[in-house]
């Protein structure tokens, strides 16, 4: 038996985002009859609005539109994808999955197409996947995206989650490398605490018990974080960036100054974008490229962690 030949390594060629353009602010969900004000929310998660979906926009129109710009920034054709990875966690059915409607909107033919369900750190876990297809020679180019409509999902008067959860894609172009540029994931679970954040049944909204999530995030994730860089063969001095999984921004800053990275641009979507779990980091990667926060080539270390309770890190190199 003849196995394909991989790579080396992979590497990120293009980032993508889409958000919808639908904004709402902490004063609108206060005049919405929410038992919350700006400044409550503002101190306790850091959030001053966030992007919410209308009701004809779906979940997959959210990652065909983030995955069409990270196809079209990366240089390749639709006909040279051969893998297509979609993470989410609020997809409206089970069947059929996301991936493989995806690649059909953007034009890519025959792919493999399969859903990542990580949760928060589902992105996380998707480009670690596609990295190891490339390696292993299963795939030469991977659209990797994540993609969250939280807004059928979340009970409008429960201000534990209506404040917090957003809508939104971010999605990333990943090929093959000599040097790798996509560094060894450090994942993990803690099925135990899985009830924290939880959809019951099909007839549930999405529930969490924020303080013990609260109490994981900034006691758990941190040396996985260092983990990442210590087998990735990089110093937190080193790195330019950090873009932790935008769950809460004391959370952000919790972690950060565990990790100790000086010269790192540390991520804040969470102001203004909210919390959109799989989409966070890629929409959060592509928004600070886009802005010039970070430059090619440089270090970025990325960590999701969310429900089940799923983690994993990585250290990769901006496109």
């Amino acid at each position: 038996m003849k196995l394909s030949e991989g790579r080396n390594g992979a590497r990120i060629l293009a980032f993508g985002h889409y958000q919808p353009d639908n904004v709402v602010t902490n004063d609108d969900l206060a005049a919405r009859g929410v038992d919350t004000n700006d400044e409550w929310i503002r101190s306790r998660v850091g959030i001053a609005s966030r992007r919410l979906a209308l009701e004809d926009e779906s979940m997959l129109d959210l990652a065909v539109a983030a995955g069409g710009k990270a196809l079209a920034a990366s240089g390749l054709t639709p006909d040279e994808i051969d893998l297509v990875v979609v993470a989410t966690c609020t997809a409206e059915s089970q069947v059929p999955n996301a991936s493989a409607t995806v690649a059909y909107r953007l034009g890519i033919t025959a792919p493999g197409a399969f859903d990542v369900n990580a949760a928060c750190a589902g992105f996380c876990y998707a480009l670690s996947t596609a990295s190891d297809a490339i390696r292993a020679g299963s795939a030469k180019n991977v659209l990797v995206v994540g993609a969250e409509k939280f807004t059928p999902w979340i009970d409008w008067t429960d201000r534990t989650t209506c404040i917090i959860f957003a809508d939104g894609a971010g999605a990333a172009v990943v090929t093959g490398a000599d040097v790798p540029q996509v560094g060894p994931v450090v994942w993990g679970s803690d099925g135990e605490n899985a009830d924290k954040i939880m959809v019951q049944d099909r007839n549930s909204f999405l529930s969490q018990d924020g303080q013990a999530v609260f109490r994981w995030a900034t006691t758990a994730l941190h040396p996985v974080a260092l983990e990442a860089c210590r087998r990735a063969g990089i110093d937190p001095s080193e790195l330019a960036a950090f873009v932790p999984h935008q769950a809460n921004l004391r959370i952000i800053h919790g972690i950060a100054r565990k990790l100790n990275a000086p010269n790192a641009v540390i991520a804040e979507d969470i102001v203004n974008a909210g919390n959109t779990s799989a989409a966070s980091i890629p929409m959060a990667l592509s928004r600070m490229i886009e802005r010039g926060d970070v430059k090619s080539g440089e270090p970025a270390l990325i960590i999701g962690f969310g429900a089940g309770l799923t983690y994993a890190a990585q250290v990769i190199q901006i496109p």
